[in-house]
């Protein structure tokens, strides 16, 4: 059985519940992030890909966690300034969620249970789920936005 991932609900970052559900049918580029990570400037090239797929049914959604060398130490409306500010961010951002450890949100167990890459290692690791809720690929940290393998596997989910 493939575990998907449109049963559940996440909250976005101003506290209002969202289903999952609500973007069956779009490609979801999932990543963990961090505002004061050596990756944080990742957030130019997910804004770009947002801007470029936006229109063809891709969704970046972002879920900060202070998992990784505690460097998400903010709130969520000083996170929400952050991106907004630095970065221009326009793609969804959620409430932030454990994505390892005891407390992992659902989230996190869904999309490290398809793999046998197991927890999330770091800020910004990133997983693409299909237009059925299915997690296809996942990337680590270092792979940037705009690295051939990430672009193309989404042109090919988003042909699908």
């Amino acid at each position: 059985m493939t575990a998907t991932i449109t049963d559940l609900s996440v909250a976005t970052i101003d506290g209002k519940e969202k289903p999952l559900a609500e973007y069956a049918g779009n490609v979801l580029l999932i990543v963990n992030v961090a505002s004061r990570c050596g990756y944080t400037p990742q957030y130019t090239g997910l804004e770009q890909l947002y801007r470029k797929y936006h229109a063809q049914g891709l969704e970046v959604l972002a879920f900060p966690s202070n998992d990784y060398g505690a460097q998400e130490p903010g709130t969520n409306e000083e996170i929400a300034q952050f991106c907004s500010t630095k970065y221009d961010v326009t793609f969804p951002l959620f409430d932030k969620v454990h994505a390892k450890g005891a407390q992992q949100h659902p989230l996190y167990a869904r999309l490290t249970a398809v793999d046998a890459a197991g927890d999330v290692a770091w800020n910004f690791e990133k997983f693409l789920v299909n237009k059925q809720g299915e997690v296809v690929a996942r990337f680590k940290s270092a792979v940037k936005p705009d690295a051939p393998e990430l672009i193309s596997a989404i042109e090919r989910e988003l042909a699908q």
